[in-house]
């Protein structure tokens, strides 16, 4: 009751408004039951969408909001089944990354201009509060080398704004409100964002990242100072070059880290293709290399330094505190955020890119699917909380999540091992960590960034897919080089964006023709099951091959790639079929459809060049005849078709076919440009009316806002028109004991003495398309049928929608139907123009 008093209360006030909520012409074909197989007493009459639904449909329910915050926590799921199987693959992958990860998140946390403990501090929270919303078992939350590399700069650059502000204060800020930004997009489920960053742009990013990231721990290996390592690649480069005489003897310590780790990791390449029964011991012994070459060059530093530990020979780690020592609520004002909110928007795209990217693509290769929002969360929840204990912005990780996946984690409790790694060496470690080089930590920087760098041979494969989007990846890898990170992520989006817009605004349907195909299985024609063999191809038995044809279309001009020397016929004389391939939405509607007219106009002539009664009447950029030549053609001596130029062999417009495959939203000014351009098609057709019929459309709202615009049903139902108009629908079984197959079943052990064919004719002016759903009889099994006992089917399309159609095939038999029934009634002669039966005027 409420509804309807709602409904009642809308109506009153729309004709108080003077609006029309009824469409002008409300179509409904005139069908009953001894005419047809179906009636419109048990058939389908499609009714629109109601606006009120879409909204209602927005509103969760109870259900809804459970199910949403049973989703925020995934662990539950599965934490019921954990078993010793799980513990043990998880511990073997959680203290292989733990111990990964200690050395790597000191040596990160130089790249953020924080000292190393941050580094732990960091490494810590994220693996200790994934896994509780994680829908990943393989990534591993922590500092990552471009992440620390941004935060430097970042921390670096509000340093000379704020001073007397700690570093790891601005970073902790960062974190918080990065994360909280991520964690927003994510309890919004709004994961669907990062697919608005191309793969070209990720890789661009991570390559000039790795770039930038490596030259600026160069100096350091080398033990260079004296010029600024945080200025664009280039410049260090260039300076590093300059130096090279003034390198120390830290060189010794990081090239010959540096080298054992490639070696390492050579040799156990090796060693597992000779081996293959030994592969996973090499695996370990490769993972290990870090924490090996560390312990290794500390022991090292130990014995070289141990007696000059207030000036020692090269520059080594000194103090790391025990414990969280900078375990507090984090500091945040106004001040701090407006000094780093310009760098905001690089930030969140580091952190979506990088993790996103990375557990989708572990999610693949081991064979499970990740919420992208639900990431989002785990992130943002890890970013917000992390700062509590003195952690800075972090996100995924790729070497550390490839070990852990080999390693053979099983569930995401794998990251509470590695944490507890971790808290081992932030409260057991500490003094081992007093005497590790910093040119060996540079050497695991570098080392470590070199697995982002997009190889040569993965740059071809992007090469052969997409030539222009490599030159978008070479752009955005010389920006990074060339300026910073920043840079080189706003300029791969925002050319990758543009690039994306450019498609849609300047992209353009393709006109259609029709061809007869058979499938072949070597040399002989086979029908709907592969089993059933027709006939040899090319046989005289024409009814068999006949039979198994089938019709497809393809563009006119073969673009899709299809072989050139097939022949495409169109349709019928005047008849187009047009399919949109970008969809069809404001930014290209127009572009769309001129594409369409023009070939039109090209490929046909105006139905009867005397439409205006004076010449001013004519718009001024078709002025037509002149005065002296329409003497002449008065007179007898010539024809008005010649004196225009019109060639009288080009066939006049009669309907057009939109195919709405790829359309799945019509928004108001696409619907408004298909109005203009069938007003224009119908004032150069007239005084026909062109008929408008459109396929698959597969949106409920895509019809409606057809049907509003007067397309769907015959428009020219006037002056007795609905004689000549041939109803065409596609029909189904609805089931049940009326379907073909209970129909079938029940006469099987009957004689049957008269077959019908699929395709049955009733009254004159309406034909129908017969499809039976489900069935799988061949094309040379008809379907038969006893006297007087008729199957029951319903449309698939209403019956207020004759002009909707399935697919392509019913379109064109409509709109073929209705052409020829229309040239039937206007044989008499009109003025300038003679009989029309052959879809031609002699003018």
């Amino acid at each position: 009751m409420p509804g309807t008093k709602a409904t009642k209360l809308g109506h009153t006030l729309a004709k108080g408004l003077g609006i029309q909520i009824d469409p002008p012409i409300s179509y409904q074909d005139e069908v009953t039951r001894g005419e047809s197989v179906f009636s419109t007493e048990d058939t389908w009459v499609e009714e629109p969408p109601r606006t009120v639904d879409a909204f209602t449909s927005l509103i969760p329910s109870g259900k809804d909001i459970v199910d949403y915050v049973i989703s925020l926590f995934p662990f539950l799921q599965w934490i019921g089944h954990y078993n010793t199987q799980w513990l043990i693959g998880d511990l073997v992958a959680g203290i292989t990354v733990g111990a990964v990860v200690v050395p790597q998140g000191m040596s990160y946390a130089g790249l953020a201009n924080l000292e190393p403990q941050f580094g732990l501090y960091s490494s810590f929270m994220g693996v200790i509060i994934y896994w509780f919303f994680a829908t990943s078992k393989d990534i591993t939350i922590g500092p990552v080398a471009v992440m620390s590399q941004l935060v430097g700069n970042i921390v670096t650059d509000v340093a000379k704004e704020l001073p007397n502000v700690p570093a790891h204060v601005i970073a902790s800020a960062l974190s918080i409100i990065a994360g909280s930004i991520v964690l927003f997009i994510g309890l919004a489920r709004l994961g669907w964002v990062v697919d608005l960053i191309s793969l070209t742009a990720l890789s661009a990013y991570m390559t000039g990242s790795a770039i930038n990231i490596a030259a600026g721990q160069i100096p350091t290996m080398l033990g260079q100072s004296g010029f600024n390592a945080r200025a664009p690649s280039y410049q260090v480069i260039v300076n590093i070059l300059k130096h090279l005489p003034s390198c120390k003897i830290d060189a010794a310590m990081g090239l010959t880290a540096l080298t054992m780790l490639y070696l390492i990791r050579i040799a156990c390449s090796i060693g597992a293709r000779r081996f293959p029964r030994k592969q996973r011991v090499f695996f370990f012994l490769s993972t290990l290399r870090t924490a090996f070459v560390i312990l290794l060059y500390t022991m090292i530093s130990w014995l070289v330094n141990r007696h000059h530990r207030k000036k020692p020979l090269f520059k080594i780690l000194r103090d790391v505190p025990r414990g969280f020592q900078n375990a507090a609520v984090p500091e945040i004002n106004t001040t701090i955020i407006k000094s780093f909110v310009k760098y905001l928007p690089a930030t969140v795209i580091v952190m979506l890119m990088e993790h996103i990217a990375i557990s989708k693509s572990f999610g693949r290769v081991n064979n499970y699917t990740i919420n992208p929002s639900q990431e989002m969360v785990a992130m943002g929840v890890s970013n917000v909380l992390g700062p509590f204990l003195g952690g800075y912005p972090a996100t995924g990780s790729f070497s550390r999540t490839a070990i852990k996946s080999k390693a053979g984690v099983r569930t995401p409790l794998a990251g509470v091992i590695t944490g507890l790694v971790v808290l081992l060496a932030i409260y057991a470690l500490p003094p081992v960590f007093y005497y590790i080089p910093s040119a060996s930590l540079s050497a695991v920087i570098i080392h470590a960034v070199g697995d982002l760098i997009t190889p040569p041979n993965t740059v071809y494969q992007f090469w052969r897919v997409s030539p222009f989007e490599v030159l978008i990846f070479f752009v955005g890898v010389i920006v990074t080089i060339f300026s910073s990170i920043e840079d080189g992520i706003y300029c791969t989006v925002s050319i990758s964006a543009a690039m994306l817009l450019f498609r849609i605004l300047r992209s353009k349907g393709a006109l259609l023709g029709r061809v007869k195909v058979h499938s072949v299985l070597g040399d002989h024609i086979i029908g709907q099951d592969h089993k059933q063999v027709i006939g040899p191809y090319g046989s005289i038995n024409g009814l068999s091959n006949e039979l198994a044809a089938r019709s497809v279309y393809l563009p006119l001009d073969h673009g899709d790639g299809s072989n050139p020397y097939v022949a495409l016929e169109t349709p019928y004389p005047g008849l187009f079929i047009y399919r949109f391939s970008e969809g069809f939405t404001y930014p290209n509607a127009a572009h769309t459809l001129e594409h369409l007219v023009d070939y039109i106009f090209k490929n046909t002539r105006r139905t009867n060049l005397t439409t205006f009664d004076r010449p001013g009447d004519r718009p001024w950029n078709d002025p037509g005849p002149t005065r002296k030549q329409l003497k002449r053609v008065e007179a007898g001596s010539t024809t008005l078709a010649e004196v225009t130029g019109v060639d009288v062999n080009k066939p006049t417009l009669k309907a057009i076919i939109l195919d709405f495959s790829s359309v799945n939203y019509l928004d108001i000014t696409s619907v408004q440009t298909l109005i203009d351009v069938r007003n224009q098609l119908d004032r150069y057709a007239s005084p026909d009316v062109v008929d408008w019929h459109i396929a698959s459309v597969s949106n409920r709202w895509s019809k409606r806002a057809l049907v509003s615009a007067g397309f769907g049903y015959p428009t020219d139902i006037q002056d007795n028109q609905q004689q000549r108009w041939k109803a065409i629908f596609s029909v189904a079984d609805i089931g049940g004991r009326d379907s073909a197959a209970a129909q079938a079943e029940q006469e099987e052990s009957v004689a049957l003495s008269v077959q019908r064919p699929l395709s049955a004719g009733g009254k004159a002016g309406t034909g129908l398309d017969i499809e039976e759903a489900g069935s799988n009889s061949s094309h040379d099994d008809t379907r038969k049928y006893n006297i007087g006992n008729q199957l029951k089917g319903v449309t698939v399309h209403g019956l207020n929608r004759p002009l909707f159609h399935v697919d392509l095939t019913s379109a064109v038999q409509s709109a073929i139907a209705n052409i020829e029934a229309r040239t039937a009634q206007n044989t008499e002669i009109r003025p300038g123009s003679i009989t029309r039966a052959s879809g031609k005027e002699d003018l």
